[in-house]
This record gives structure tokens, C-alpha cells and sequence, in this order.
């Protein structure tokens, strides 16, 4: 029998009460902890930047260095998986080797040649002074004698320091991440035991992989364009050490406007030092100006497409937020960073709102639904194929 007294108030006909429904956390509050979970992590990135720092380069060189092994694997067809990577590391090898040599060799020379121009910069600082009705034009000489020499010195030294740190760290680091690959592929096998968590998780690391990876050959190419072009401008009217200036346009494009903008003015403000008049200077800077627009303004963003769907004003905020954090080498990893970043916090619905400000479109769940390699606009993603599906398939082993 049916007994007790909620037996008896159902059969009363007494209203019986309806269990509690599990009440969302505010919005506002959610939003609240996502910006303090921001600014703690921010705080924790900038005191730990001698560490993070050396680890993040080589993150990036290592997601480099495996898609330059991938792409020897499909273009060449007498190269296996296995032997992909080796070679892919020694070609890389070869290529900051010869960096390295053509700094050493070129570097010395160019620093020797922007001292002998200080006479010629003494004149055109009086030019200048004469100009602005200035009475006492300051030299060159005078200005260094201004400085605090042991300061800057030391600054100097310490830099160099903090150079070769970082670079023997990011060479530590990078063989072994790359000597521990199977073993992240375990790790996530333990972290993630659902399969379609872990596909999602594999899912959001390709798109991550691809997007780094697509951003890194973009910026290549159109580096490459953009130093050879302006070469071919600097040998023309007869610049010093036009294929230097060349190699530090290249490096520079690599920051997002800043970049842009040291390729345009810096080599027709030396133009200024070296030649007589402003002729030579002005037609340069003409020049690199129409070079940086048509490539900047047209053929960037046909090769870019929407592979990152970043705010342009976002590019900004985020290349002042990491040189802050992390200097030039923040400069320079900005973009990839942001993009990282704007795809984890696609994942879930209380950091969506900071993806959605992050995106140019405004439609960040494009990240979260697209598949590696998808077009804006297809519907139906592709399968994972390769060794990631493997791993999003695995099981975990049981106890």
C-alpha cells in the first residue's frame, strides 16, 4: 500500500511541490571573476616572464619546425614521418646558423658606418635647429656627453645578459618538448578520458596549430616582399648597406604596425645623413610608403583572409599588453598569443563575451564549431584525420 504523507496530501489533492532547479551563477558576477581571473593571470605572466618567456619561443618555434616538417613530408616525395623532422631541424639549423653569420659579418660594418655619419648628422641637426629658430643647436657628441654613460652601459650589458638567457633556455626547452611529444600525446589521453572531450580538446589545438602556423607563412612571404622590394628601392638610390637594412625590414615585419612603421621611415632618415639635399630621402620614402600600402592594404589581406578574424584595434591592445608584459619578445609572439587566446576562451560560455571582442566579426563561435582547415561558410566540418585522430579516439587504459 500506498502509504505516508505525501500519500495522503496526493490523495487530499494538495499541491505537491516542485524540486529546485539549480540557479545559474549571475552574469555579472561571472563576468566580474573572468576579469580578475585576466588581470591575476596578466600579473602572473609579467613576474614570471624569465621563465614563460625562453617557453613560449620555443612553443612557437616548435609549432614552426612541425609544420616545416609536415610540409616536407607532402611536397618531397621521397621523405617519410619519421625522417620529416630530422630534416626539417637541420634545415632549420642551417637557416639561424646563416642568420647568425650574416648579423655577425654585416652588423660590425653598419654600426662602424653610423658613426661616420655623425658629422653629417651634426649638420643636419643644425639644419633643423636653424629652422625652428633655435639658438644653440645641440651635436651629437654633446648629447652622448648628456648621457649617463655607466647607466646605459649597464643597461646594455644587462641586455645582452638577458639575450643569451633566454636564447640557451629557448634551445633547452625546445629539444625537449620536441623529445617529449609522445608523451603529451598520453597526458591527454589522462586528462581528457571522454572521447569527445578529448576531441574537442584535439579539435581546438589543431585550429590553434593552424592558425599560428597560417599567421607565421603570411607574414613570411609577405616579409620576403616586402625586403626585396624595398632593396631594390634602397639599391636604386644608392643607400649604404642596402641589403642589412634589407634583413632588419624582414625581422621587423614580424611586429605587427610597428614593424610597418620602422620599414617605412628608417632607411630614408639614414637616406637623410648619407646623401646631400632631401631629394634621394623624400623619393625612398615615397617609395617604401607605396610599397607598404599596396601590400599591407591589398595582397595581406587576400593571403590572411579570415584565418584569424582579429580586430585591428585588438592587434593593437594586444601588441602594447605583451611588449609591456614580455618586451620585444612579446612584440613579437602578440598576434599569435592573442589568437591562442581568443580560441580557448571560444570554448566556454563565461570568457565567450572576451572572444567576441577579440574577433573582428564579432562571431567568435565560428571558432569554436570550425574544423581545421574549413572554409567561413561550409556546414559540414571535415573528419580529424592523421595521428590526432588516433589520439581523440584512444581510450584511456583502465586501472
Amino acid at each position: 500500500m500506498d502509504g505516508g504523507p505525501r500519500a495522503a496530501d496526493r490523495r487530499a489533492g494538495a499541491p505537491t511541490r516542485k524540486p529546485r532547479m539549480p540557479t545559474e551563477e549571475p552574469t555579472v558576477a561571472r563576468n566580474a571573476t573572468v576579469i580578475l581571473a585576466v588581470i591575476a593571470g596578466g600579473t602572473t605572466l609579467y613576474f614570471l616572464a624569465p621563465i614563460l618567456t625562453p617557453l613560449a619561443l620555443a612553443l612557437f618555434l616548435a609549432v614552426m619546425i612541425d609544420g616545416f616538417a609536415r610540409t616536407l613530408e607532402h611536397r618531397l616525395p621521397g621523405v617519410s614521418r619519421k625522417a620529416a623532422l630530422p630534416l626539417a631541424l637541420v634545415l632549420c639549423l642551417i637557416l639561424f646558423g646563416g642568420t647568425a653569420a650574416f648579423v655577425a659579418t654585416n652588423g660590425a660594418g653598419f654600426v662602424t658606418q653610423l658613426i661616420g655619419y655623425i658629422p653629417k648628422l651634426d649638420t643636419v641637426i643644425q639644419q633643423t635647429t636653424h629652422a625652428a629658430h633655435l639658438r644653440r643647436p645641440p651635436t651629437v657628441n654633446s648629447i652622448i656627453r648628456g648621457l649617463d654613460a655607466a647607466k646605459y652601459l649597464g643597461l646594455a650589458a644587462r641586455a645582452v645578459q638577458d639575450f643569451a638567457s633566454t636564447a640557451l633556455f629557448t634551445v633547452v626547452y625546445l629539444a625537449f618538448i620536441i623529445a617529449s611529444r609522445r608523451g603529451w600525446e598520453r597526458k591527454a589521453v589522462g586528462l581528457f578520458p571522454q572521447r569527445e572531450e578529448r576531441q574537442e580538446a584535439v579539435v581546438a589545438f589543431l585550429r590553434i596549430r593552424d592558425g599560428v602556423e597560417r599567421y607565421l607563412f603570411v607574414q613570411t612571404i609577405t616579409g620576403l616582399m616586402v625586403a626585396v622590394l624595398s632593396w631594390i628601392a634602397m639599391t636604386a638610390v644608392g643607400l649604404h648597406d642596402s641589403l642589412f637594412w634589407a634583413f632588419l625590414i624582414f625581422l621587423a615585419v614580424y611586429i605587427p604596425v610597428a614593424g610597418g612603421v620602422f620599414a617605412a621611415v628608417a632607411p630614408p632618415i639614414f637616406a637623410l645623413v648619407q646623401f646631400d639635399g632631401y631629394g634621394r630621402a623624400l623619393i625612398l620614402f615615397i617609395i617604401l610608403q607605396l610599397i607598404g600600402m599596396i601590400i599591407g592594404n591589398v595582397i595581406y589581406p587576400r593571403m590572411q583572409g579570415r584565418s584569424l578574424n582579429l580586430d585591428p584595434v585588438m592587434i593593437l591592445l594586444s601588441l602594447a599588453f605583451w611588449s609591456a608584459i614580455w618586451g620585444v619578445t612579446g612584440a613579437f609572439l602578440s598576434t599569435p598569443l592573442t589568437v591562442m587566446a581568443m580560441v580557448i576562451l571560444a570554448q566556454f560560455d563565461g570568457s565567450r563575451w572576451i572572444s567576441v571582442i577579440l574577433s573582428a566579426d564579432g562571431d567568435p563561435q565560428q571558432l569554436k564549431n570550425k574544423r581545421p582547415g574549413e572554409p567561413p561558410d561550409e556546414k559540414l566540418p571535415p573528419p580529424i584525420r592523421g595521428k590526432l585522430a588516433k589520439l581523440a579516439r584512444r581510450r584511456p587504459k583502465q586501472a
